[in-house]
């Protein structure tokens, strides 16, 4: 017998002797009058007044000596010690204690109090217990290296924290302050939104037709109607009919869901936020997006400079704004702003780059931008003036037709905010989406589709606005410095083992 199956074996003996003893080792209520953080908080006050306290917890560490004991007991506001002695509890409850483990939830009534050691310490008057643990906690291990603690315990595996949160919030405390921080980025976000009476709203995660973004979707079939449905990729078209329907600021926070590769910034499903304000253009959506992060820099963090990658990136000051062809000659020495497919072709052929097929010179212009621009843009950069190419949903510009109202946010190397002056022409919406419909029958599985309920839609007129879309779980990673999307979501989607 291996020694974890005999630890589960003593602690399912131990289970049945407090069943025999008439206790009920999964009570339904429990009590508590302090966390242990206030216990620390107004410690000499405590010591002082000998009042009585109920804390509860999960027992973190236990030592027994005789006819007197110790533990450690832990809540999500801190840790402190427990002294148990068989005099103040009783024979009964003593033998309880003697019972509990490791990973039991226990209720401990007492006073607080310095031990002769020196510890502050709550002594227990009578101990409940709350949950009898079956299964070992894993040990966190730790060992001297160069003068520094490394972990070296089979739970310091990266996969394995990913695959049971449950087990590394357990461990690892300290990674709940991420989960804290994102919790109240979200609702920054809503605070902003909402100061600015936007209003937010809740559109079908599952649809008879995606579009919105070029991606792939998750299928579904509905048995009842007998017809295949789609996990949303975006929620873009359903929000823009209620901008039709008379809403002028709307948002959504929500889950969407693309059926692409899994890399350290893409997880299959992710929180994205739109927005869309009528009688608003590109300009309005720069500054609500510049305005957001620094309320959340503000908010939360109470600081606008953040290390991501090893670099400094400053959030509190304006942003810069430039249009991509501009960036592109900035860092390439290659002007494309006349979009001459022949041109462009003829310097990736000089520089050896890799020249995508079937594609105009739009895309051409922003395989250069992610070669040569990507990279450098280390503070916050508003990327703007795409091409119409590949920017099927967005206003052209009035004075070149070859680009849109478009911009893109790059922080760092990464791309965190997509923009546009939303296109309100329905014809030549009609004529972008059957070109993207020609490309997806030449093998672009991400091309978007013609959503001709949308296009009805659009014919009874929607104002001129501005739409964004933000990923959050991208700026929780840059806010937190997590170079992992895995780290800010708590249950990351996995390979089976």
């Amino acid at each position: 017998m291996d020694n974890t199956t005999q630890i589960l074996k003593l602690r399912r003996e131990k289970l049945q002797k407090i069943i025999d003893r008439d206790i009920n080792p999964y009570p339904v209520k429990s009590q508590r009058t302090h966390k242990i953080e206030e216990l620390w908080q107004d410690r000499d006050n405590f010591i002082e007044n000998n009042n009585e306290v109920i804390i509860v917890g999960r027992l973190v560490a236990m030592r027994r000596q005789g006819k007197i004991g110790f533990g450690n007991l832990q809540d999500i506001s801190g840790k402190i010690q427990i002294f148990v002695k068989k005099d103040e509890l009783g024979d009964d409850n003593y033998e309880l204690f003697k019972l509990c483990d490791m990973g039991d939830f226990v209720q401990v009534t007492g006073t607080c109090f310095i031990t002769q050691t020196g510890e502050y310490s709550v002594k227990a008057t009578n101990i409940t217990l709350l949950t009898k643990n079956l299964r070992p906690t894993p040990t966190v291990k730790e060992k001297e290296i160069d003068g520094k603690l490394v972990r070296y315990d089979e739970f310091s595996d990266i996969e394995l924290r990913y695959r049971k949160r449950y087990l590394d919030l357990l461990l690892n405390p300290d990674r709940k302050e991420t989960f804290i921080q994102r919790s109240k980025i979200i609702q920054t976000i809503r605070d902003y939104l909402n100061s600015l009476d936007f209003i937010e709203v809740e559109t079908p995660i599952l649809q008879p037709l995606y579009g919105g973004a070029n991606a792939r979707p998750f299928v579904t079939h509905h048995n009842s109607l007998d017809m295949d449905l789609y996990l949303r990729i975006a929620t873009e078209l359903y929000l823009k009919r209620l901008i039709i329907g008379g809403f002028e600021r709307v948002y959504e926070i929500g889950k969407n869901f693309r059926n692409e590769g899994m890399d350290r910034t893409h997880n299959p499903e992710f929180t994205a936020i739109e927005l869309y304000q009528a009688y608003s253009d590109l300009e309005g959506m720069m500054d609500i997006t510049e305005g957001l992060i620094q309320a959340i820099a503000k908010n939360v963090f109470n600081k606008s400079i953040f290390t991501f990658h090893k670099k400094e990136i400053n959030v509190g000051t304006a942003f810069r704004r430039a249009s991509m062809a501009d960036l592109v000659e900035e860092y390439s020495g290659f002007s494309a702003h006349d979009l001459d497919y022949g041109k462009m072709v003829e310097f990736m052929k000089s520089k050896k780059l890799e020249i995508p097929a079937n594609v105009g010179p739009g895309k051409l212009l922003e395989e250069l931008f992610e070669h040569f621009v990507e990279p450098n843009l280390i503070q916050p950069t508003f990327v703007t003036d795409f091409p119409t190419e590949v920017s099927p949903l967005a206003k052209m510009r009035a004075d070149n037709p070859k680009f849109v109202e478009r911009f893109e946010l790059f922080i760092c190397g990464g791309e965190y905010g997509n923009a546009f002056s939303e296109l309100n022409d329905p014809l030549d919406q009609r004529q972008r989406l059957e070109e993207q419909a020609k490309l997806r029958e030449m093998g672009d599985d991400e091309a978007n589709v013609v959503d001709e309920d949308f296009l009805e839609a659009l014919e009874y007129g929607m104002p001129p606005m501005g739409g964004l879309g933000i990923g959050i779980d991208r700026l929780i990673m840059l806010l937190t410095n997590n170079s992992s999307i895995k780290e800010v979501i708590l249950f990351p989607t996995m390979k089976p083992e």
